[in-house]
């Protein structure tokens, strides 16, 4: 009963609604605004403190990232839901990693981060989750053609070990290289002196809320995207359920902590740009469903031994350093000089893909 727990109606609630009240939590000691949490911006932040992109502003070593792997095995391990598996076609997971992280940070944050704005009264967000609806109900298009990148195979254990032991191994590095006042880097990390890779909360706190979370999400099967997929395929609320949960949670959280600020304009790390704020969703809606989860869900599926959401995560950190580097990440100006040409060529190869991955066609 108690392994189950999660799994169930109330369980997806409870799993939700504890994400949107730590999410404002981390926020309240020292995330940056509205983005308690936010997969992609995150990945981002990595990439920067890894030097694969040298955006001064979005460069830290995110330990929540890497305590949502971790603690997604320990949750599998425990379960004995450790299942090393890949599939089919890395290039095309790759792919739309790298094409999600585009249209993520085109928007300017994950599905996650969409409704944690919203929860703290960024109204743009509301044209974000207007457009990861809209392109969940085109992914759903191709999924009832019979869009499938061929079913998953048992592999050796250390397969299902990579991620997690490439995580633990960039939290090696966040420890034996710490942030040093007034340095921008610090041992082999980059690290900001401003913007919002300036704020963060506690490192054993942040990783203490993700090991937790990532245990947590392993269990109930928390996804945006396949919640939002569920509803539209089956008319099914379970996982939806969950992201109600969350937004509740964050906008009475952020209420407390009076980190509720409404309106459109001047919000923190975001753009009012509404026609790109949907079409990026739009592009990483389709991403996802092509892939088989949300951000956070391929993090959580990696944990427990799932190739095929190891390469999706390679794919989402190397598009966040191809974004700034070829200036196609949006800013609190606007989108990007190339922002508007990557989203057309990942429309073009995601809808490609679709098309294609279809057994009608094959």
């Amino acid at each position: 009963m108690m392994k189950n727990y999660f799994s169930t109606r109330w369980g997806i609630i409870a799993v939700g609604a504890l994400i949107g009240l730590l999410a404002a939590l981390l926020q309240k000691m020292g995330n940056p605004p509205n983005m308690g949490i936010c997969v992609a911006c995150f990945e981002r932040d990595i990439a920067g403190a890894l030097g694969l992109h040298r955006a001064e502003v979005v460069q830290y070593m995110r330990p929540e990232i890497m305590g949502f792997v971790l603690g997604s095995l320990v949750a599998a391990l425990l379960a004995r839901d450790f299942r090393p598996r890949t599939g089919s076609a890395p290039v095309i997971r790759f792919a739309l990693g790298f094409f999600a992280m585009i249209g993520a940070l085109i928007f300017l944050g994950c599905p996650w981060r969409a409704l944690l704005r919203l929860a703290g009264g960024d109204w743009n967000a509301i044209f974000g989750l207007l457009g990861l609806a809209g392109g969940v109900f085109i992914g759903t298009l191709f999924l009832r053609g019979g869009y499938n990148l061929g079913p998953a195979k048992k592999a050796p254990k250390f397969v299902g070990f990579a991620m997690p032991l490439i995580m633990a191994g960039l939290l090696v590095l966040a420890f034996m290289n710490p942030p040093m006042a007034g340095e921008g880097k610090s041992g082999v990390l980059f690290y900001s002196l401003k913007g919002p890779g300036a704020m963060y909360a506690p490192l054993l706190i942040a990783l203490a809320i993700g090991l937790l979370v990532g245990g947590l999400a392993q269990r109930s099967r928390f996804c945006t995207m396949g919640a939002l997929r569920d509803l539209i395929l089956f008319k099914q609320m379970h996982l939806f359920s969950g992201l109600i949960a969350l937004v509740a949670v964050a906008f009475l959280a952020n209420l407390a902590f009076g980190q509720f600020n409404p309106g459109f304009e001047g919000q923190p790390v975001a753009h009012s740009m509404g026609i790109w704020n949907f079409m990026g969703m739009v592009l990483a809606g389709l991403a996802f469903v092509l892939a088989g989860g949300c951000p956070g869900r391929q993090l959580f599926l990696s944990g427990e031994g799932d190739g095929d959401a190891a390469i999706f995560v390679v794919g989402m950190i190397v598009g966040a350093a191809f974004a700034h580097n070829f200036a196609m990440a949006s800013s609190p100006a606007g989108i990007g000089a190339n922002g508007i040409t990557g989203l057309v060529i990942g429309l073009v190869v995601c809808l490609g893909i679709g098309f294609f991955g279809m057994r009608k066609q094959a």
